[in-house]
């Protein structure tokens, strides 16, 4: 089966200031996303994984490499762009953020169709899509504002202004990172629900691994403007095979492994190291184990190719599938 979205050779950069170089966002990513599938990347804050969704939505235009959507590439003109944000819908992390405190429910999402000029009856539109987003009866909500719902509540009007358009796909960056822990399992089934009532595909933006595990058919692991580690959630998760998935499993409450503590902060997209851009908060590199594979120098100075974004790989020279 043909992926829905595939980005190839994805590479975004900023302009620094002062004459540094520029930042490097994404340094070469490669990732698919199938049809009815739903793709969790996963990484810190600053990995480069919010930039690079925004890149598969058509808001920010790559450096090189390319977007390509149910196998035609994407087109950045503005009709076009048009046309494809009917098809990929946004959800953001913060709904109160997200909706304007004087519309109403009801205008919040009905907004998209009057934007796309879609034809048919718009209350029933609008009526089906609250309800398929969990708030029932859809009527009772529609003269309500934001500031009238809970947290959950206003979470689930902004998946209903996603799903009026009926999309194919949903970006959803950390999208119950700003909820109740009694919602967020909610949330998450609803949108397990809509997988599989409508196909709906998803790539959910996350720094937390545990969602991932309850949510997602595949992982992409990002780092430092590169994915490190793909695979299904399975595979990722039981058995990861890339120190920094490692450690970021090391520190859930269920782990088996004492917390693993990375030393220092992400270093700077602008000054990317040499060699594996983890190397320099590696705890395999620190604890010897690489030195007495031999492999210490290619850690530090060779650099990795970037994963293909489908089937299992890691980019690590000691444990991974360079």
């Amino acid at each position: 089966m043909k992926p829905l979205l595939t980005a190839s050779g994805l590479h975004i950069t900023f302009p620094a200031r002062r004459g540094a170089p520029p930042a490097r966002a994404v340094d070469g990513v490669d990732l698919d996303i199938g049809a009815g599938e739903i793709v969790a990347l996963v990484g810190e804050s600053g990995c480069g994984k919010t930039t690079l969704a925004r890149s598969l939505l058509g808001l920010v235009r790559p450096t090189s490499g390319s977007v390509t959507f149910g196998g035609a590439p994407l087109s950045y003109r503005s009709g076009a762009l048009k046309a494809y944000r009917r098809r990929v819908q946004l959800v953001l992390q913060d709904p109160s953020g997200s909706l304007n405190p004087r519309h109403t429910v009801y205008d919040a999402v009905a907004e998209g169709l009057r934007i796309h000029g879609s034809p048919g009856d718009e209350r029933t539109a609008v009526a089906s899509a609250l309800a398929r987003a969990g708030l029932r009866p859809p009527e009772r909500f529609f003269l309500r504002y934001p500031h009238e719902l809970s947290g959950g509540q206003r979470q689930r009007v902004v998946i209903a202004g996603a799903l009026v358009l009926e999309p194919e796909l949903i970006v959803a960056d950390e999208p119950v990172a700003s909820l109740d822990a009694s919602v967020r399992g909610e949330i998450l089934a609803l949108l397990l629900r809509l997988r599989d009532e409508l196909g709906l595909s998803a790539l959910v933006v996350t720094h937390d691994l545990g969602l991932a595990w309850n949510i997602a058919d595949r992982v992409a692991v990002m780092y430092l403007g590169r994915i490190v580690e793909t695979g299904t959630v399975e595979e990722v998760l039981s058995a990861p095979r890339h120190p920094y998935t490692q450690a970021l499993l090391s520190v859930l409450p269920e782990s088996p492994v004492p917390p693993v503590v990375l030393a220092g902060e992400p270093p700077d997209p602008s000054r990317v190291p040499p060699g594996c851009r983890f190397h320099a908060r590696c705890q395999v590199l620190a604890s010897g184990e690489a030195d007495r594979a031999g492999l210490a120098s290619a850690c530090r100075t060779r650099d990795l190719p970037v994963l293909d974004g489908r089937g299992r790989a890691a980019a690590c020279h000691v444990h991974g599938t360079p």
